[in-house]
């Protein structure tokens, strides 16, 4: 039976909606959104679908989008460094003087963009509502030795970045990495994102449904199971308050597809989106500044880290562009944002696959959104 497709396409890019109506036939999709702009303007905004509980999608269901929000994180430290209150290539000690204990006095802002700090795990047990505590994280963070030479290589910082990069925008600013992203990207764009989501919006928040397997942990000691035994994450946590209203950076931002591509949509169109300028040509620019390259310590697949995004490259192609930035969370959220085709690209589901970085339906709306460019 065909599921339903509500929202607007434009005819060119028709493709794009063939592709999300079969991600639902073909591909087992429950319930979805997908959004693209292309030179500044919509021209996708599509959702269709039910909750787990039987509830249609709606034009404004957010959900979780996990790592999708660590793209949301990074351009808030990015928009302070494009003020030039924030010296990506300062140490992170120069704002966050504690920060210098244990071996890191020279680990530089700049490193917690690129996973490259050290730092992707705690050795001191986060338990309980620990996780959720703002302090008690910093502190930990603070106190915890690299893992690893910082600057050295990426090690996929899975929940730490988010704390990390928040602390530096909390030392410069007084406020939240919530609130600043709140008041200076979301509320100035008028995009439905959030980081430490208000109690206002639980209505509208729909419940991820887990994978089939979940991550997979072995005890053996490598910092890639060390990563995600602590802190961990777990699905079932995203059905809580607690996880909802927390700020947890790199995890817990909870949109939509069209609320992701209205604040990235600036960062493929020379920092400028919908009559706002978030961040300068150049500051827009910086986030192809490549910082790391080769096999993520964490993740075990190469990748090319810049400022706070993945980066395309031609043995990891994202789609046909020289550049190509890009992210995506556990389950199959992603955002992709391409200046040089004036692209941006999002697509946020419910229902999880077991990957970290986006899966395959994703990947087919992004290759349609490319077609219909090319055609």
């Amino acid at each position: 039976m065909t599921t339903p497709i509500h929202g607007l396409c434009d005819p060119k890019f028709e493709a794009v909606k063939a592709a999300f109506e079969s991600n639902f036939t073909k591909y087992a999709d429950v319930g979805a959104s997908v959004a693209v702009t292309y030179e500044g303007k919509f021209v996708v905004d599509l959702w269709g679908g039910h909750l787990d509980t039987g509830d249609p999608w709606r034009e404004d269901t957010i959900i979780n989008v996990y790592s999708s929000t660590k793209t949301m994180a990074a351009l808030s430290l990015l928009l302070l460094a494009d003020r030039g209150e924030v010296d990506l290539y300062a140490p992170a000690s120069k704002y966050w003087p504690e920060f210098a204990q244990n071996g890191k006095a020279g680990v530089e802002v700049r490193h917690f963009l690129s996973h490259s700090a050290g730092l992707p795990g705690l050795d001191e047990p986060v338990t309980g509502d620990a996780l959720y505590d703002w302090e008690w994280m910093t502190g930990a963070l603070a106190r915890q030795a690299p893992w690893w030479a910082p600057g050295t290589q990426s090690g996929y910082h899975a929940v730490t970045q988010g704390h990390l990069i928040g602390e530096i925008v909390r030392r410069v600013t007084g406020q939240t990495i919530g609130n600043f992203f709140r008041r200076e990207i979301a509320e100035p764009l008028g995009a439905d994102f959030h980081i430490g989501t208000p109690v206002a919006a639980e209505p509208r928040i729909a419940n991820l449904i887990p994978p089939p397997q979940a991550i997979a942990t072995p005890d053996d000691g490598s910092i890639g199971s060390r990563t995600f035994a602590n802190p961990r994450a777990d699905v079932a946590a995203t059905r809580t308050r607690a996880w909802r209203t927390a700020e947890l950076p790199a995890v817990n931002g909870h949109g939509n597809a069209r609320s992701i591509v209205r604040i990235q949509t600036a960062m493929a169109n020379g920092g400028s989106a919908f009559g706002k300028t978030l961040v300068s040509e150049a500051g827009a620019r910086r986030i192809f500044d490549k910082q790391t390259e080769g096999e993520d310590l964490v993740l075990g697949v190469p990748i090319v880290f810049g400022m706070g995004y993945g980066l395309s490259t031609p043995d990891f192609p994202m789609g046909p562009s020289e550049r190509i930035a890009y992210w995506g969370g556990y389950g199959g959220s992603t955002v992709v944002v391409d200046p040089d085709a004036r692209l941006c690209v999002s697509y946020v589901m419910n229902r999880m696959e077991g990957g970290l970085l986006g899966d395959r339906r994703g990947f087919r709306l992004l290759q349609a959104a490319y077609a219909s460019v090319a055609a």
